[in-house]
């Protein structure tokens, strides 16, 4: 149990339906539809779109998704891949010729076609109850109505406003200004295509207007996207992949997710006596920092399209771990692995719910970097992301862009079973660092047995591009610690991550936990 004598927040416990994201509307609107009598889907639907309007920086119907799903009355984890591919026309070579030595972020080349629509379209249909419609009712009010802006929400917006070019400048700033905390923001257009996906589904926005709307300002920036690129776009049904950790079974996203990281990870740090160090210590932090660069090493190397990724069940075996441990120096950073998988972020968000016969949703939903690739539509707003900046030019790589290849994508929702059961639907937002929060939040749980709001609470760090980032939770102790044993350590100027968690007990109860480092709660009934 916290201190209530310090600054935390207490768990939300419920029996009917909980959710838990990173807005507290979006919650809200998720528990609305379990009370009229929809499912998790449909709920996980209602809250991930209204999500689009209240942290447009993090995820829009011009990016993509995925989803581990676990019906009702089954321990069963399915998953989705709502991922969108490379145009047909797409090229590493042409790209080469221009003199690029990396898909350039900000840039239309870095458009992939969005794939979340054609996923929920599909997800509804599938698992839903109530329909479609229902599910994108509550968006289309607030997106025609407006939201207020949120504090982490204004922050970002500051912050990323600079990708911003174009249309996206008029849907998405006041004046050339970002919105302040608590200024009201509409996206009038976007409520319009809601209403038309909840009359006619997928065909409204892959065909017709809303399309064209898309393609035009894609074709007027010299991006070879056509129309049977968007038409052609189809989620792919699939198997989680998984581990185990401390008696706990792990699921996580196939490829062209990074889930594989996550194991791997965890798998490496089986070799080391986490348990006995101490949890916001040194020790700990320098282990899983060296165990997380190979880890991410090795996702660099093979992760890629579910068509031409490389070497999965190596990067799973045991002995893969064992070997990479070995590697590992207790006293001394090692220098941080090539990246060959180019563009990482960290704007994203995540959603978990529970109903009342137990389906659970476990969904992410991403435009990649902050506003994406800062390019949107003219008449609708749509904002297109660029995850295609996660694809690399390297020749002969398996992640190397190509026409129809959907690339590395850094999304990844997570599953918990215990027992056989299904325990914990969780995500960790924050891009490249999602893996090791899947562990971090794992470990803290198995290892130090935290409650999963202390668990999220926790401080943390990250080992990215050669920084060690150490969040103000740790003392300036263990920095000068973890500089002693040859890492660069910085304070990171925002917060690492954001997570989100739902507990299904034995007894009936539903647990939620929320990040504190985001906007939102876990709210149940």
């Amino acid at each position: 149990m916290r201190d209530f004598q310090l600054p935390g927040r207490s768990a939300v416990f419920a029996t009917n339906g909980m959710c838990a994201t990173s807005h507290p509307l979006a919650a809200q609107a998720a528990i609305d539809i379990l009370q009229i009598g929809g499912n998790a889907m449909d709920a996980a639907i209602a809250g991930a779109v209204l999500l689009g309007l209240c942290e447009p920086q993090m995820t829009g119907l011009g990016g993509d998704c995925f989803a581990l799903v676990s019906p009702a009355g089954t321990d069963e984890v399915l998953a989705m891949n709502g991922s969108g591919r490379a145009p047909a026309a797409a090229s590493a070579e042409r790209l080469r010729a221009m003199g690029h030595e990396t898909v350039p972020v900000y840039h239309a080349e870095a458009v992939t076609v969005p794939g979340a629509v054609d996923a929920f379209c599909r997800m509804s249909e599938d698992w839903g109850k109530l329909g479609l419609a229902d599910s994108l009712a509550p968006a289309i009010r607030y997106f025609d109505d407006g939201v207020p802006v949120a504090p982490r929400v204004a922050f970002d917006w500051h912050e990323g406003m600079g990708t911003l070019q174009g249309h996206a400048r008029r849907w998405y700033l006041n004046g050339g200004h970002a919105p302040k905390v608590g200024d009201l923001f509409r996206l009038p257009g976007q409520a319009e295509v809601l209403r038309r996906i909840a009359r006619w589904g997928r065909a409204a926005f892959y065909e017709g207007e809303v399309m064209e709307d898309m393609l035009a300002v894609l074709s007027s920036l010299g991006a070879a996207h056509g129309p049977a690129d968007f038409a052609a776009t189809a989620c792919t049904p699939g198997t989680p992949l998984s581990g185990s950790y401390q008696g706990r079974e792990l699921l996580e996203h196939a490829p062209n997710g990074q889930g594989a990281t996550a194991i791997l990870l965890l798998n490496i740090l089986k070799h080391f006596d986490i348990e006995e160090m101490d949890p916001f210590g040194a020790e700990r932090a320098h282990i899983e920092a060296e165990a997380a660069k190979l880890a991410y090493d090795a996702r660099n190397r093979f992760i890629a399209d579910a068509g031409h990724v490389a070497r999965l069940e190596h990067m799973l075996v045991p002995e893969t771990a064992a070997r990479l441990a070995a590697l590992i120096d207790p006293d001394r950073a090692m220098p941080a692995p090539a990246a060959l998988t180019e563009a990482v972020h960290k704007d994203t968000i995540y959603i978990t719910v529970v109903d009342r016969d137990r389906m659970a949703v476990s969904l992410i939903y991403s435009i990649f970097h902050g506003f994406g690739s800062g390019i949107a539509s003219e008449k609708f707003g749509i904002l297109l992301q660029n995850r295609g900046a996660g694809f690399t030019l390297a020749d002969g790589h398996p992640n190397q862009l190509a026409g129809g290849k959907r690339p590395m994508h850094t999304i990844i929702p997570a599953m918990l079973r215990e027992h056989g059961k299904v325990h914990m639907p969780f995500g960790v937002m924050g891009g490249q660092y999602q893996p090791n929060g899947h562990a971090r939040v794992l470990s803290n749980i198995a290892d130090f047995h935290m409650e999963p709001q202390a668990a999220l609470d926790a401080p943390r760090s990250f080992a990215d591009g050669g920084v060690l980032k150490v969040e103000r939770g740790y003392s300036d102790a263990v920095r000068a610690a973890l500089a002693a044993k040859g890492h660069t350590v910085e304070i990171p100027d925002g917060p690492i991550g954001g997570a989100q968690a739902i507990v299904i007990h034995d007894t009936g109860v539903l647990e939620g936990a929320s990040d504190p480092r985001k906007d939102g709660c876990a709210i149940g009934y």
